[in-house]
């Protein structure tokens, strides 16, 4: 499997909000996005994930350009779990997750089907709250339910828009170990946003760093994020942490405004 993206550019009105954005992953591999608030994170998520049509450039899968492909069959290649999701308050936690299967199932539910969806939470750790409603979780709850929902869809591609941004820090290392399993053991890719750059520094294989639309920096997470990088595209001082446990990333004070 092969995700490429060659060239691409997106405006909203007369402002170009993505501006020739060019990477390419394989399988097993994480691809984080990195960058300050309004760089274009979530726009190029979407864009992959189709919910958004590029202005120009290409995204390919397999050699499959996304914008010719049957939207089921995109569908089941993509797993997507956006920033801020939708769902109806009195489904349980299992029926959203077997959401992630309609596009499998054909005219019953099968007992292969229910085991996808019972595995997948129980990775996230949610099985026992299979019989839960929607609107008696926390937030940190919720976004677990939708991201066992795309581990059942079982894609090819994951996309995932800031998938940690409402769970605590324990949460935070577990969801990412567990999405660093399900690459290496389904040979996926994943495309993640985050803010936290020693999450990208730990768990991904490359950074996309974008800043204003464009890309600031592409590589291995330690040879792109410096000290000088975080400097230039956040305005944050930081120094690097070099340990038994790795190396980590300490911003420690933001720099004055020009």
């Amino acid at each position: 499997m092969e995700i490429v993206i060659d060239s691409v550019c997106k405006d909203y009105d007369q402002k170009r909000v993505l501006d020739t954005i060019s990477f390419s992953l394989g399988n097993a591999e994480i691809v984080a996005l990195v960058g300050p608030n309004g760089s274009g994170k979530s726009t190029l998520i979407k864009t992959i994930a189709g919910v958004h049509t590029q202005t120009s450039g290409t995204i390919g899968i397999d050699g499959n350009d996304i914008r010719k492909m049957d939207p089921i069959d995109l569908a089941k290649m993509i797993g997507y779990v956006p920033q801020h999701f939708t769902y109806t308050l009195y489904s349980t936690v299992f029926e959203t997750v077997l959401l992630g299967r309609r596009q499998h199932i054909k005219w019953s539910v099968s007992d292969e089907e229910l085991s996808r969806v019972q595995h997948s939470l129980d990775a996230l750790e949610m099985g026992h709250m299979a019989g839960n409603y929607m609107d008696q979780l926390s937030g940190g709850e919720r976004q677990k339910v939708f991201i066992a929902r795309a581990l059942a869809q079982d894609p090819k591609l994951f996309l995932f828009d800031e998938p940690t941004s409402a769970l605590d820090i324990r949460y935070q290392i577990e969801v990412m170990e567990t999405m660093r399993e399900i690459t290496w053991e389904r040979g996926a890719g994943m495309i993640i946003a985050v803010h936290d750059l020693n999450l990208a520094y730990r768990y991904a294989d490359t950074v996309v760093v974008l800043n204003g639309g464009k890309m600031a920096g592409y590589g291995k997470p330690q040879e792109i994020l410096t000290p000088a990088c975080i400097s230039k595209v956040y305005g944050v001082d930081s120094f690097v942490v070099n340990n038994e446990f790795g190396k980590f990333l300490v911003p420690f004070r933001a720099k004055a405004s020009p």
